[in-house]
């Protein structure tokens, strides 16, 4: 069966170092018609269990641990039936949100998961958060960056456990060295490609 990607956006909230801003948050779901994989647990459980149908989830990937990623993440856990997956750099992040409540499984850089034939890579890019990790599938041609990369430029690094020199060495090191036409499905906002954002940064950061 050939894999296909649903999607849908959720509205909500971001709460960190004392402000709270809304958001609109992408929800990706990666599968066949038996399984499938859920990027991040935003705002409502719904919206996610919509896109999943009566699939089989075999794992909910969170990109990382702020609150407008993983806020229903422990209720879509139990809704899907399905572990959350978590590098655990992002434990401080987490613990903001769900105390000691544990994840289920670690993600690790260079982490392999295969749904619907299609394989996807973990890949480690620090920056926006000390555990954000990216999935890059070389089938799809299409990378998931949660807040890492958007169309624009990398992610936002003005909050605590943030830096903006890790996350352009996260971008510079990891994903430009991803092919140019890679899709690249981010955590907010349109798609964009590595090729695009590359243009962009020469002159600026890059």
């Amino acid at each position: 069966m050939t894999a296909r990607l649903a999607h849908a956006v959720t509205s909500g909230t971001f709460s960190l170092d004392g402000e709270t801003h809304q958001v609109d948050n992408n929800v990706w779901v990666l599968g066949d018609d038996e399984q499938c994989v859920v990027f991040d647990a935003p705002h409502d459980v719904e919206t996610v269990e919509d896109l999943v149908g009566d699939r089989e989830c075999v794992g909910i990937l969170l990109t990382h641990a702020h609150d407008d990623h993983v806020r229903m993440a422990p209720e879509l856990s139990e809704a899907l039936e399905a572990p959350i997956l978590l590098n655990p750099a992002d434990r401080e992040i987490w613990q903001l949100t769900h105390g000691d409540l544990p994840w289920d499984d670690h993600v690790a850089d260079g982490d392999m998961f295969t749904i619907a034939g299609v394989n996807l890579e973990a890949m480690h890019t620090p920056g926006h958060s000390p555990g954000s990790t990216c999935y890059y599938s070389e089938e799809l041609g299409a990378v998931f960056s949660g807040d890492t990369l958007f169309q624009g430029g990398p992610g936002a690094t003005g909050r605590s456990f943030s830096s903006r020199e890790t996350i352009e060495e996260s971008v510079r090191e990891r994903l430009f060295a991803l092919p140019e036409d890679t899709v690249v499905h981010t955590g907010h906002g349109p798609d964009t490609t590595i090729g695009a954002e590359k243009r962009a940064a020469q002159g600026d950061w890059l």
